[in-house]
């Protein structure tokens, strides 16, 4: 009674596996990691008439959030930026460098909506500032905010958000 025979792994043979397994672990990797940032980006708007999808970029380090929309010259009406200050603090923002008006929706920890500020004039720099402390800032096209029946006490939902229970 007799087992399997097992012939050995030649150098180029085993060289080929390791290769192989090194990719198979990259590509769980990279669809691990994609799937995590895919979920990011995905962001809605809660208001009295829905519930409104966007496709966020995220700024959540300093030079992120200093850059912004600068310079950008569209934004899609689905798409914005959500900038994360990972605490509730009063933020102010301006329009310095920024080519396109912009609804600038000032948002708490929880995702209550504090204020809104609503087709902010490009390069001006005079300060925007929150009604509050605030986590969060998303910047949409301007004029996005009216369209979609957006005020104060409404909601962001997204995976950073931290809802009250």
């Amino acid at each position: 009674m007799g087992g399997a025979t097992r012939l050995p792994l030649t150098k180029p043979m085993h060289m080929a596996v390791q290769q192989l397994a090194r990719f198979v672990c990259a590509l769980f990797l990279f669809l691990g990691l994609s799937a995590c940032f895919a979920g990011e980006s995905e962001l809605t708007l809660v208001t009295d008439k829905g519930e409104f999808q966007f496709t966020s970029e995220i700024a959540d380090n300093d030079a992120d959030r200093a850059k912004g929309l600068m310079y950008r010259t569209e934004l899609a009406p689905d798409a914005g930026m959500l900038f994360d200050f990972q605490e509730e603090r009063p933020v102010s923002f301006w329009m310095r460098n920024t080519l396109i008006p912009l609804d600038m929706i000032f948002v708490a920890a929880d995702g209550e909506v504090v204020n809104v500020h609503v087709n902010a004039k490009p390069h001006d720099p005079t300060p925007i500032p929150s009604a509050g402390p605030v986590r969060f800032v998303f910047e949409i096209a301007g004029g996005r905010a009216a369209q979609i029946g957006l005020k104060a006490g409404d909601k962001l939902m997204h995976p950073r958000v931290q809802s009250k229970n």
